[in-house]
């Protein structure tokens, strides 16, 4: 496993987040050695589907893409829905693009990605019922556990959790990636 000692990373989730989503890839950073930082367009806290909350450290419209080594985005139907009606989130997310620096998605939380027009001649997966949003964004849909582009890890649902969490403590161990772009 990397070391992400001294990396500092995002999550950037909304009320209704796939819990396992959040709590799984946030354990398997911080085990790495990654400060971990949730980032939300809700002020205090957040609740998941199942009841996890969690305290929100830092309002979106405050965040920057500079401030951070890598963006975890959790899926959650609802959560993924509400963040790409955001547009700090939207701006936000892109920014990491911009900025050539890894993100993980999985589940629905690659919806907003199409918002933020970061698509475009990507490969990703997720979960199936975002195909045709993803291809019509300009991706290229696969559908496997857990798909690499260029510090862009996506998966499926939760099931996938144990590669999705490999893949993206590997990518922010990376650093940043000429093809991550926007």
């Amino acid at each position: 496993m990397a070391d992400l000692s001294g990396k500092k990373i995002a999550f950037l989730l909304t009320d209704n987040f796939e819990d396992s989503e959040l709590t799984s890839p946030w354990q398997a950073v911080t085990d790495a050695g990654a400060q971990a930082v949730l980032v939300s367009p809700e002020r205090e806290r957040v609740e998941g589907k199942k009841g996890h909350t969690q305290d929100v450290d830092m309002h979106v419209s405050q965040a920057k893409a500079a401030d951070f080594d890598g963006l975890v985005l959790p899926g959650g139907t609802s959560n993924a829905d509400h963040l790409r009606m955001d547009t700090d989130a939207v701006d936000f997310t892109r920014d990491f693009f911009n900025q050539h620096k890894p993100v993980g998605v999985i589940c629905h939380g690659p919806w907003i990605l199409a918002d933020a027009d970061v698509l475009k001649g990507r490969t990703i997966t997720s979960f199936p019922s975002l195909k045709t949003d993803l291809r019509n964004a300009g991706a290229t849909w696969v559908d496997e556990e857990v798909v690499v582009d260029q510090g862009l890890v996506s998966s499926r649902t939760p099931d996938d959790l144990p590669a999705f969490n490999d893949k993206v403590v590997e990518e922010i161990g990376e650093g940043r990636h000429a093809g991550q772009t926007a």
